[in-house]
């Protein structure tokens, strides 16, 4: 029997793909985000374009499966008994809400670790009480943080795993999946040929060496970091100075741009977009319809799909159905 599951704040469907591979069937998705709505529905064929938080659980299908890579919100639980309205007006609510009134066999929920200690270690203690609450019925084993790079995957991303069952025996059955050694490296992912543009420049080179020396004057470690292509890569991330923690060092092309602006001369450059969907998982078959500055976004809020393919076997497993 093919699991039907639901795919809520989706993104761009990594967590949809790892479920869809192990032979299971989405009846929803949601995702408010357009621009991932778009790379979502040019690979799966459907449009996910639904906000959650306005959807009666009433008009949801039927489903055995509740996935979500839900964002993290502080609660304020001050003074509070932790409960399910404590977590009102956050995206969780909305998750804790489905689970209530449609009661699905089981769930899986991924965050960043960064939730763990989330407002001193009080997010998490009430996302678990609400989910082990009698309201919603679940048995919850405790959660785990599992890195991407011990899945073999030459990724070094570590998340938070939540998973539930409303079957006690499910929950005594289920184990976090075990750590694989991780026999690829990065040169693995890397594309062949990169176009110029994803070189930087001598200015934007000589830009980094002066602010990785200003904090190491201050004693700070913080700086871009070129990779060895034989070890693995940082976390991808959505955007910002930590995509310099993942640089590369390319081949010996032409050093100029169409505006003759002379790249580094130690042919020094970026992931691609591609290289990124790599690092998390994606075959070469999936396509990428938008601007590199959304790719990279889309890319770094997804999950690792080997990952959660390591998780889901596991679960369905415990539910009895490899």
């Amino acid at each position: 029997m093919s699991l039907k599951f639901i795919d809520l704040f989706a993104g761009v469907g990594g967590i949809r793909f790892a479920f869809e591979s192990l032979g299971c069937t989405c009846v929803f998705s949601s995702e408010i985000d357009p621009y991932a709505a778009k790379t979502y529905m040019t690979n799966f064929g459907e449009d996910p374009i639904n906000d959650i938080t306005k959807t009666p659980s009433s008009q949801l299908p039927n489903f055995d499966l509740l996935l979500a890579g839900f964002p993290c919100q502080a609660f304020s639980i001050a003074g509070k008994r932790m409960g399910f309205q404590d977590t009102r007006g956050t995206l969780f609510f909305e998750v804790a809400r489905i689970l209530r009134d449609k009661k699905p066999q089981a769930f899986l929920l991924e965050n960043v670790k960064g939730l763990k200690n989330h407002d001193k270690g009080h997010t998490l203690k009430t996302i678990l009480s609400v989910l082990r609450s009698k309201e919603l019925g679940y048995f919850v084993p405790d959660p785990q943080i599992l890195n991407s790079k011990d899945f073999d995957v030459p990724q070094n991303r570590e998340r938070i795993i939540i998973v539930g069952f409303r079957n006690k025996e499910y929950m005594e059955k289920f184990s976090y999946p075990t750590p694989i050694p991780c026999n690829k490296r990065l040169i693995d992912v890397l594309e062949p040929e990169v176009d110029i543009k994803y070189y930087l420049s001598q200015k934007y080179m000589d830009c980094l060496e002066r602010h990785r020396n200003r904090h190491v004057s201050k004693g700070n470690g913080f700086g871009y970091e070129i990779l060895d292509p034989q070890g693995i890569s940082n976390a991808i991330v959505c955007g910002g100075m930590g995509r310099e923690r993942n640089l590369v060092r390319g081949k010996d092309i032409l050093l100029e741009t169409d505006e003759n602006e002379l790249r580094n001369n130690q042919m020094i450059r970026k992931l691609t977009p591609r290289e990124c969907a790599n690092l998390q998982g994606f075959p070469s078959s999936f396509i990428i319809p938008v601007t590199d500055t959304r790719a990279y976004k889309q890319f770094g809020n997804t999950v690792t799909i080997p990952l959660i393919m390591a998780v889901a076997t596991e679960i369905l497993r415990a539910m009895g159905q490899e």
